[in-house]
């Protein structure tokens, strides 16, 4: 019986950390776009939410960046018809560069990184969905240390950001990136370890 109360103890401090974390993450979701100024090489915009690639390319014809790089796209998606689904002009398509590699996070990462140093930009500015973006932005330091990364968060009116634990499908969302998120701080020490132990067998 004393084993099994420690063990409740130890599971009710467990989640009350878990649950403090949830709320410091829902804070760090950003609410507005903190530098709409500065001009960067190059605007990366992660696939999978929506008005991410609209937003990118006003982006691009307000002349924030040089080149539009759209990570994760779906292959066999060409520029003219990602400019024709969002009802962009085509005198854009001399600036946009699509990648049909990567299918999540991390792989939008090492994706973009290798066509910052093809193109040897420095400086980029992240388009994607705000609850997405402490995700982001974790992911892409780690494989870009030296790059500077402006982020540029896009707000979907089916996320209701305030009161969100209130919104069910907003608190949904934000759990599962919450999770995520703790999954990406690990993965490091997680493959390192299965590194060290494959070294030693």
């Amino acid at each position: 019986m004393r084993r099994l109360r420690r063990f409740v103890m130890l599971l009710g401090v467990l989640a009350v950390v878990w649950l403090l974390g949830l709320f410091w993450f829902a804070n760090q979701i950003p609410n507005a776009v903190d530098d709409p100024t500065t001009r960067t090489d190059a605007i990366v915009v992660l696939t999978g939410g929506s008005l991410r690639v609209e937003n990118g390319l006003q982006l691009l014809a307000a002349g924030m960046g040089k080149t539009l790089f759209v990570t994760g796209v779906f292959p066999g998606v060409s520029v003219p018809a990602l400019l024709h689904s969002a009802n962009a002009p085509d005198t854009l398509a001399c600036c946009i560069v699509l990648g049909h590699v990567a299918d999540n996070t991390t792989g939008n990462a090492i994706e973009t990184a290798a066509f910052m140093r093809k193109q040897n930009y420095h400086s980029l500015r992240l388009v994607t969905s705000a609850y997405h973006m402490p995700r982001s932005l974790l992911e892409f330091a780690r494989a870009m240390p030296g790059v500077t990364i402006v982020p540029n968060p896009v707000f979907a009116g089916n996320v209701k950001q305030g009161q969100w634990w209130e919104w069910p499908g907003t608190l949904s969302l934000i759990v599962t990136e919450y999770v995520k998120y703790l999954a990406a701080i690990v993965r490091p020490w997680v493959i390192g370890e299965a590194q060290g132990g494959a070294a030693h067998a």
